[in-house]
């Protein structure tokens, strides 16, 4: 008895809350909005299945449209339907033709149950879509596709860079955002503002390292490296080429002391730098953090040691509003995907893997001259190197050009590739645009600090000594002996 009686104040409630949402929803606005989400509800649904089939990820555009922008339309019908009750409610109002009592829905009738039961299973399905939808809106927009290819131009240089770094297997989003709900809220609300950026084209050209807004190293870099568990020294062979005409090559081999903090006590570079959180702090006076007037240094025992430049003078008020800094691993490693390389760099390590032939006469004091060049266009650009490499070797070395046709269309291609990879004029990036902090030979690097002129009061300096980082067993050397000597030439 006490069931049925509960089943029939249900059954009384539920009619009492819908007799006016059905006298209220009989309008054009509320129809179109159940129009609207009912056709994005099934072109949604169609995008998916097509999606699931798809032999790869979606093209970026495709994306958009059904992550983005078809879920975007199934939402604003559902707030028309709503809307429409609430606009003819107020219009009802304001007449003074509302009614105190709306017309009864008898729930007897075959249509009027069939109806209902279409609306209420029509509603868990658009709760259903919803969020699923807002699921695979946020998980698209993580992607690496819609990051680096959305916007296509923008992007172009970092996506390429990314693309062939070590970190092309690791999602944007990994060092962008890290882990957390709070650096993804803070990713959003910026990516508002990115959005607005590319709309209006106010954008940066080129766009700057987003140094200043990393989230902490600590935080994504260490997730998976760990700057003490490096031990030991790394082996370094390193192969340059003169712009002789035999293209002479030139190796430098070093050990380079990585390791952190060792068992017998002694550390390298790792753990001089990261061996505690607030070892090393600075003072940049540059948006890039590439001028560092004040360096502050404590020691095992908590005494903090201020080096200051004499080279990179600054007032106390330029140190006051420079960027005061805990370092961690990007103040060495600021480009660790992004990374562009220099066109005698380039050229180089594509001859020590043979993209390019080292037997081609004079190769790389021309590919690099070719390199150098200021083309106004990408596409000008390919076919200019490709072009004058080709001329070269058939006006130059019309016998190498017969015999050797192969290597040298194959040593065009990739000099073309080289210059593909690192410049991109509508961005405005050119060679050394972005300055890579690893080293020193590239750009001032290392030497930003190591540069035998940060000095504190007690006469103590900051080390410039080459040994401190890296033990050279060749310098320059044609056929460096110890290569031979461990059987690795």
């Amino acid at each position: 008895m006490e069931r049925w009686r509960f089943f029939k104040n249900m059954r009384e409630r539920i009619r009492q809350w819908l007799q006016p949402v059905y006298f209220l929803g009989q309008n054009s606005v509320t129809l179109t909005g159940a129009v609207i989400t009912t056709s994005g509800a099934l072109t949604t649904i169609a995008f998916w299945f097509y999606e699931i089939f798809l032999p790869g990820p979606p093209h970026p555009y495709i994306g958009l449209l059904v992550y983005l922008i078809l879920p975007g339309i199934f939402l604003l019908g559902l707030l028309l339907i709503p809307l429409g009750i609430w606009i003819r409610r107020r219009k009802l109002h304001a007449s003074g033709t509302l009614p105190e009592a709306f017309p009864a829905i008898d729930l007897r009738l075959p249509v009027v149950r069939r109806t209902l039961e279409w609306v209420a299973f029509a509603t868990v399905l658009n709760l259903l879509i919803l969020g699923t939808a807002s699921y695979r809106g946020v998980e698209y927009m993580d992607s690496t596709t819609f990051c680096g290819m959305t916007c296509h131009t923008v992007m172009a240089p970092e996506y390429t860079a990314y693309q062939n770094s070590p970190h092309s297997r690791v999602a944007c989003v990994e060092c962008h955002i890290g882990p957390g709900a709070g650096w993804f809220v803070r990713s959003k609300l910026s990516g508002l503002r990115q959005v607005a950026a590319v709309t209006f084209h106010t954008y940066s050209r080129p766009i700057p390292s987003p140094v200043k807004y990393l989230r902490p190293a600590r935080e994504t870099c260490e997730q998976c490296h760990w700057p003490q568990r490096f031990t030991g020294d790394k082996f370094v062979v390193n192969t340059s080429y003169k712009d002789d005409e035999k293209n002479t090559p030139q190796t430098d081999v070093f050990l380079l002391k990585v390791g952190g903090r060792t068992w017998q006590g002694s550390m390298g570079i790792h753990g001089r730098h990261l061996a505690d959180s607030a070892r090393i702090q600075y003072i940049a006076t540059d948006p890039e953090r590439q001028t560092i007037p004040a360096v502050y240094y404590t020691d095992e025992n908590g005494k903090t040691t201020e080096f200051i430049s004499t080279d990179a003078k600054a007032t106390q008020k330029e140190l006051d509003a420079g960027e005061h800094r805990v370092m961690d691993c990007v103040d060495c490693h600021n480009r660790p995907t992004h990374a562009f390389d220099l066109p005698e760099t380039a050229v180089d390590k594509a001859m020590s893997v043979g993209r390019i032939s080292p037997d081609l006469p004079y190769i790389k004091k021309k590919a690099v001259e070719v390199l150098k060049v200021d083309y106004s266009a990408r596409d000008l650009a390919k076919r200019s190197i490709v072009a004058e490499l080709e001329k070269f070797y058939r006006t130059g070395y019309p016998g190498i050009y017969q015999t050797r046709r192969a290597l040298v269309q194959q040593a065009a291609d990739e000099v073309a590739a080289i210059y593909l990879r690192n410049i991109f004029p509508e961005m405005r990036v050119t060679w050394g645009t972005h300055p890579n902090n690893l080293g020193h030979n590239d750009s001032p690097g290392c030497f930003r600090c190591h540069d035998g002129s940060h000095t504190s009061a007690d006469g103590q300096t900051i080390t410039n000594d080459c040994s401190a980082c890296h033990e050279f067993l060749a310098t320059a050397e044609e056929h460096p002996k110890v290569l031979n000597d461990l059987g690795l030439e």
